[in-house]
């Protein structure tokens, strides 16, 4: 009896493309079934940074910018006085009450000259100020130099453009001012009064009150003294709304009874409606190799400690198609996957976490007409803090830093392919810049993956034919444009999108650039993909936006391409494909139904002629 076993397993080995003699031994065919674990690990891959990026969508607060007139210097001004320098001073608090000195100041205009208060800031302790850049720029677009004969007009459009220019840098409360000097002396001296914040108010508008110590502490940027700008009250505001089901407003109110000059007082109002979300969802985003449809179930809490937090935990389980819909490959098989969220900001930072496992299995052939199941469970988590290090009224760029981890085993009938047994982490660092140009929107990313031993990360098993490692090194770019436009009285919308990737190192099945299906080119199945070391994807869609039915006609052309020494191994290197769709929500309902056809596949590349989808959600 077990001199047959033998001999059955010698034949199997020779006569199988997928056998499996024992725990420690690959499948002959083991390209193949890593390259199926590797289609499956990197489509929940798009899937959870879609749903990421979905779910956890931050909303931008870009504050008008006010109109700015164009002024010069008058010519030939009379009467002037030769001025030889120029200085800026500061002047500190006094303890006069604020609405004794500026009540001839508007918010956003220019400076009006008053007598009044220049005899008061003649008095005042004054030292050299911060905001000399602020008359260096003035002085630059006015064409200044000294020495210039200046006058009262002359002056005062000096003052104007240093006013500007401390609006623009979202200073609103600091003025710029001229006290009553003597000018026959040659020297100019302007003077920056500071708009600092006294205190900050609040009114909580929740039917229970959510607005805490920790809320204000860990979302509004300006603290008591600090010097007032606008683009802390759009992070402040930002932090606030960044829950769907919170709402905000910060308004700078005028500081009354013992208020210093300069001073001001943010009033808050906040309002958060009940904060748990749940959203179902179904689409056909799957393989036949392992589900077509898909079942989601997401559960999200907002704002739970009070520190506006989020945090989501979502479900997702292949479905059994109806047969009008189609039928999945026979046999045996099932995917579901469960992931897990949360993220915190603090003023300019913000934390986040996120953990997903992956599970699937699917019948697939093996010898002399038999089948074998092969399973495959990845985990994936992610722990990133980044940093917003720069924003105006037009531009915001952000850091990042990130520590990765990730698992994964393989099964043939319950036993373990030891051999594809992975294990590996490391350390990621991003640079994020978002700019708003006109109405258009211009987003660029760049990273660097870096794997390390972290984790406890085990070699590759390809590192001995040099075709992998754990210890990879990934470059990848993003880049993305979105343009409004009006055409004939209709509204349309163009989004194009580049995302590509370059290897230092080589790298595993998992960690390859791979293209092919609805998250890389639109108008393929994704049944079939094509995956190397290097490669880029260009995503085009234009919409059509349905006046007052919040719904989307749009069209899509994509390409993408792959490069590479693994390139030898496959049919080809690229793919194009196109979709034709309509997409919009009413009320609690979401909905996105398309038709695609791919353009350009290379010869013997499996897809079908015409592609349906559709993704269906509902939020309560």
């Amino acid at each position: 009896m077990h001199l047959s076993l033998l001999t059955r397993v010698s034949l199997f080995l020779f006569f199988s493309n997928f056998v499996y003699a024992n725990a420690n031994n690959l499948p002959l065919d083991s390209k193949r079934l890593e390259q199926l674990d590797a289609q499956q690990q990197q489509r929940q891959q798009a899937l959870e940074a879609q749903q990421s990026a979905q779910l956890s969508a931050k909303s931008d607060v870009l504050f008008d910018k006010p109109p700015v007139p164009t002024i010069t210097l008058p010519v030939n001004e009379q009467p002037c006085f030769p001025i030889n320098k120029i200085q800026v001073v500061e002047h500190h608090a006094s303890e006069l009450p604020v609405q004794d000195l500026v009540t001839q100041f508007s918010a956003f205009s220019s400076v009006d000259f008053s007598y009044r208060l220049a005899k008061q800031l003649e008095t005042s302790q004054q030292k050299k100020s911060q905001f000399e850049w602020a008359y260096q720029q003035a002085a630059s677009e006015l064409g200044l130099t000294l020495p210039h004969c200046l006058g009262n007009e002359g002056i005062n459009v000096l003052m104007k453009k240093m006013q500007n220019a401390i609006i623009e840098k979202g200073y609103v409360t600091t003025r710029a001012v001229v006290g009553e000097q003597d000018l026959t002396s040659g020297e100019l001296v302007l003077t920056a009064i500071p708009g600092t914040l006294r205190h900050t108010m609040i009114e909580d508008k929740s039917a229970v009150d959510k607005f805490t110590k920790l809320t204000a502490w860990a979302g509004i940027v300006p603290q008591q003294g600090d010097l007032l700008n606008v683009r802390d009250i759009e992070q402040s505001l930002e932090n606030l709304k960044r829950v769907p089901t919170a709402d905000a407003t910060i308004n700078i109110v005028p500081a009354e009874g013992d208020a210093q000059l300069g001073e001001s007082d943010l009033f808050v109002q906040y309002a958060q409606r009940f904060p748990f979300r749940l959203t179902l969802g179904l689409d056909d985003s799957g393989s036949t190799s392992t589900g077509r449809w898909q079942g989601s179930a997401t559960l999200s809490l907002d704002n739970t400690f009070t520190a506006n937090d989020l945090f989501y935990t979502s479900f997702t389980h292949s479905l059994k198609r109806p047969h009008w819909a189609g039928e999945d490959d026979k046999g045996r098989r099932q995917s579901h996957n469960l992931s897990f969220y949360y993220s915190a900001p603090w003023r300019y930072w913000q934390l986040s976490a996120s953990h997903s496992k992956n599970e699937y299995y699917q019948e697939v052939a093996g010898a002399f007409g038999s089948t074998v199941l092969y399973s495959g469970e990845s985990e994936n988590s992610r722990l990133t803090l980044s940093r917003l290090v720069f924003r105006n009224s037009q531009h915001k760029t952000s850091l990042s830093a990130s520590l990765w981890a990730r698992k994964s085993h393989n099964f043939i009938n319950q036993d373990e392919v030891e051999i594809q047994r992975k294990r590996t982490g490391g350390w990621e660092l991003g640079v994020e810049h978002k700019a708003y140009l006109g109405n258009a929107t211009v987003e660029i990313g760049a990273n660097y993956k870096r794997g390390t031993g972290l984790n406890h990360s085990l070699p590759s098993p390809d590192e001995k034919l040099n075709e992998g490692t754990s210890r990879m090194k990934i470059i990848s770019v993003n880049i993305s444009v979105t343009k409004p436009f009006d055409l004939f009285t209709q509204h349309f919308i163009l989004n194009t999108t580049w995302n590509a990737q370059w290897n230092k190192t080589p790298l595993v099945a998992q960690d390859r650039f791979s293209i092919g299906g609805r998250y890389t080119v639109r108008g393929t199945d994704g049944e079939l993909s094509l995956s190397a070391e290097r490669g880029w994807v260009w995503r085009n869609e234009l919409g059509w936006l349905l006046v007052d039915r919040g719904q989307q006609i749009y069209v899509t052309l994509d390409k993408g391409k792959v490069s590479g020494p693994s390139t030898q191994h496959l049919l080809g290197t690229t793919l194009i494909g196109t979709s034709l769709g309509i997409k919009g929500s009413w009320k609690w309902f979401s909905y996105d139904f398309f038709v695609g056809k791919p353009l350009y596949v290379p010869e013997g590349f499996r897809t079908a002629n015409t592609v349906l989808g559709f993704n269906l959600s509902a939020s309560f």
